[in-house]
Order: structure tokens, then sequence, then C-alpha cells
């Protein structure tokens, strides 16, 4: 997912709620997709495959032994081979195997270029993208900005290679939360490439994109639908209607009128896009089962709990099939399937599911990745729904540590998981402890998303509500 690799953006934060009587709500959702990284043409269906383009890492494989043999290891040939080795394995979710061919790579175009060459840069770019795959975003945001410098330096501010690490830069602070910093880098990097390459151009139009899902980001849902429907105006004149980033614009839309509770319009634009990409991409193409999850998500969230959870069983036997079992897309569609139990008031069934999930998450991505850290909380509120409140409790309080040590105090998902250990601090009779951490939130939130974010005013509704019936109490 650097511009030749598989997209890192399928990390979405948390709708903390579950204790107002809603969903766990996954934090590891299939949407918003970023166009931006993603190389639609790099992705194909793979339905008679073992493994999701196994057949591309095999004749890979067999093509860097040949040329290992042929040229030695530090020909410029097989450094090519090593650069699409290493998009294959992140496209199949492999990122730990990925990390390690790149860094082959990486020091491979060191030993003959140096550090500060093109060919040098871009393996550092592709090292960066499987760095964000594995939640490791402040090492990434690093190397990001180490890149960003280099090629400013020596291509200018304005070349297509120096826009592309400013527009990596600012993914960086997105999935850290930071989206202030996010915001104001796209719009930089949008100025620049609307005068150097035009409107229309596809960068121009991914970044776009992007700015977009940063105003999602921060409840800034009627910003975000506006330029949404501008850049599907776009990209239908100049792609066409059935272009895949036409489709995944039209998908982002639709989950914008989600979050502004326009179910019916975001059930329909979401069935339009799934029909579309099962006829133009297939039914088993990785961007074709994103969108039937999030079709599913929109029928969960309309309370039509069997539809979604027929709808993401087929998700997952597909993923499953195509995929693997352990591929990150496999893993979230188990955890929202779950999650469909969980509505059900399935507990055990829930349970047995985020237990499995948590398990391969942690055996993937480690210990400390968000989506093993997200899935640990809702296995938390599951253990709460069965009135375990002492496991709930010290799951959540593992969540929130780890989180503050990944992502920062200040991370939505750090203080979203807080929220949730006030709740149950609070149902455990815990008043004060609860009364204390919700105001922590409030505080940091209204900091953070601003007063007026739905989560900002749902933390300052159950604080004062508490605090009213804390006084009661002690009258």
């Amino acid at each position: 997912m650097p511009s030749p690799a598989l997209s890192v953006a399928s990390i979405v934060r948390p709708q903390n709620s579950a204790f107002a009587g809603q969903s766990p709500a996954p934090a590891y959702q299939s949407f918003p997709v970023q166009g931006a990284l993603e190389s639609a043409s790099s992705l194909r269906a793979a339905s008679l495959q073992y493994r999701y383009r196994q057949t591309d890492e095999e004749r890979l494989r067999e093509e860097l032994s040949r040329a290992e043999t042929l040229s030695g290891i530090d020909c410029s040939k097989t450094f090519d081979i090593l650069y699409k080795l290493g998009g294959v394995l992140m496209a199949q979710g492999r990122y730990k195997s990925a990390e390690e061919v790149i860094r082959r790579l990486v020091e491979g175009l060191q030993a003959v270029h140096g550090n500060d060459c093109i060919e040098t840069l871009d393996a550092f770019e592709l090292l960066g993208e499987v760095l964000i795959c594995q939640g490791l975003y402040h090492r990434a945001e690093k190397l990001h900005r180490r890149i960003f410098n280099a090629r400013k330096g020596m291509l200018g501010d304005e070349h297509l290679s120096t826009l592309r690490s400013k527009a990596s830069l600012a993914l960086t602070y997105r999935n850290q939360g930071r989206w202030k910093e996010a915001e104001e880098l796209f719009i930089k990097v949008i100025e620049i490439e609307k005068r150097v390459f035009g409107e229309e151009h596809p960068n121009t139009l991914t970044r776009t994109g992007n700015l977009a899902l940063t105003y999602w980001d921060q409840g800034r849902w009627k910003e975000a639908e506006e330029l949404f429907i501008q850049l599907v105006d776009t990209e239908k004149r100049v792609l066409g209607d059935e272009h895949p980033s036409t489709l995944r614009s039209k998908a982002n839309m639709a989950l914008t009128y989600k979050s502004q509770g326009r179910w019916k319009e975001a059930e329909e634009l979401s069935i339009q896009v799934v029909e579309t990409e099962k006829r133009v991409l297939g039914d088993e193409h990785p961007n074709t089962l994103s969108s039937k999850a999030n079709l599913a998500l929109t029928y969960k969230n309309q309370g039509r709990w069997k539809e979604a959870e027929e709808l993401f069983m087929q998700v997952v036997e597909t993923r499953k099939r195509v995929l693997g079992d352990e591929h990150h897309g496999t893993l979230t569609s188990k955890a929202n399937l779950a999650s469909t139990y969980w509505d059900q008031r399935r507990w055990k069934e829930a349970e047995e599911l985020f237990v499995q999930v948590v398990e391969a998450f942690e055996r993937v991505l480690g210990d400390e990745h968000l989506s093993t850290l997200s899935s640990k909380a809702n296995l938390a509120l599951t253990y709460r729904n069965q009135g375990r409140w002492k496991e709930a409790e010290e799951l959540f309080v593992q969540v929130v540590e780890a989180f503050e040590r990944v992502l920062g105090e200040e991370h939505p998902n750090t203080l979203a998981s807080k929220a949730n250990l006030a709740f149950i601090f609070k149902h455990q009779g815990k008043i004060n402890k609860a009364i204390s951490l919700m105001q922590d939130c409030y505080t940091l939130r209204a900091k953070v998303l601003g007063p007026q974010h739905p989560y900002t005013i749902s933390s300052h509704e159950n604080l004062t509500a508490w605090k009213l019936e804390d006084t009661k109490l002690s009258e």
C-alpha cells in the first residue's frame, strides 16, 4: 500500500457506547476504505487458491531463487522481486513475513546505494506501510517523516514522490487519532496537487477522499458527506461510474449516511455498490467482500440482526477460503459476526467467537496491536453482559493501560475504553471512581474531539447524570 501495495486503512475508531444499550461496535470494521494507497488492479479474485494471491507468491519466490542464483542477492532484479513479494505478503495479511522481506530489501539497497537514493527511499516507504499494518504507528511516523524530509531535499516540495510521502505522514497522524494534524497536512497536499497536477488528477482525488475521512473521524459528517458527493461526481466523470475508486468513494459516502442515522440511504447505496462490484470485480474480490461487510453493518444498525448475521457468515466463509483463516479481514468479519450474537443476547456464542479472534490477533499481529486490543475490549463487554464484573474490569484495565502505552492518553480509542471502564465501575457501585474516570474522558474528549462531537456530548451527559445521582444518594 504505498502506491504499489495494499491499503492499510481498515482501522476504524471505536464506537464507544455499549453500555447505553447498543452493540459493542467493534473498533476494526472494514470501512472507511482509504483508497489513497490502494492499487485496485493489484487485488483480484482468488477463489481457487489456497491462500489469497498464492500463485503470485509462489511465482515470485521461484523468480527470487533464480535471480539470487544467477545474479546474486545485490542486483536490481533481486531487489525488484523482493519489493513485489513484500507487497503480495502485505496483501495476504502476513505482515510479519512482509516486514522480514522488506527489511531484507532495505538492507540490500542500503549496502549498494546508500540511505538516500530513490530506490532505498521507496523501500523505506514500503517498510513504513507494513509498520502501520502492525499498529506500530510511532515507528511508522518517524520513518515517513525521514522519507519526506529526504525526498523534499532531493526532489523538491512539489514532486510526486514528496507529496506521496507527505500524504503517508498524514495517514500516520490519522491512525494515531491526531485528526487536526492529519487534516492540515492533507489540505496542504491537496492545494499543491491541484496546482501542479490539476483538480481531476487521480492523486488529487485520492487525497480528497482521505481528507473527507478525516472529517468523518471528527464527527463532521455533513462536511465529509459534501466532500464525498463532490468526489463521486468527479470520479464518475473522470474514471467512470464503475471504476473501483468511484465505488470506494460511494461506499464511504454510505458510511457518512450511516453515521447520521440515515439508514435507508446508506442501505440503498451500499446495495448498489455491492451489486456493481460483484459484476465488475467478482463476488470474491476483497473490495466486494468489504462492501458486503459494510452492508451487513447497515442491517445491524437497523436492528436487523438476522440479516446482518447471515451476510457476515457469508463474508467470513468467503474470506476464509480466499484470504485464509487468520487474515486480518477474516478476523475482522468474525469479530463483527460475534457482535451480532452480542446484539441478540447470545452472550456465550459471542464470547467464544471473541476469544478465538483475540487469540488469533495476538498470534498474528501481537499483543498490543489496535485490533487485538479492540477485540479484548469487546470480549470484556460480553463478560459485563453476563454479570461477570470482575473479569470485565480486569480486562478493561489491561486494555486501557495498553492503549495509553501504545497510542497515548488522548487517543480516541484510549478514551473509549476508559468510558467503558467507568461504566463498569458505576455498575459495581464504585461511583467515585466512575465519576473521576468519566470526568477525565469528558475533559480530554472536549480537548481532542471538540465540545460538539457526539462522544464528548455523551460523556458530558453521563457525567452530569452520575453526579446528580451521587448527590441524591448523599443527601
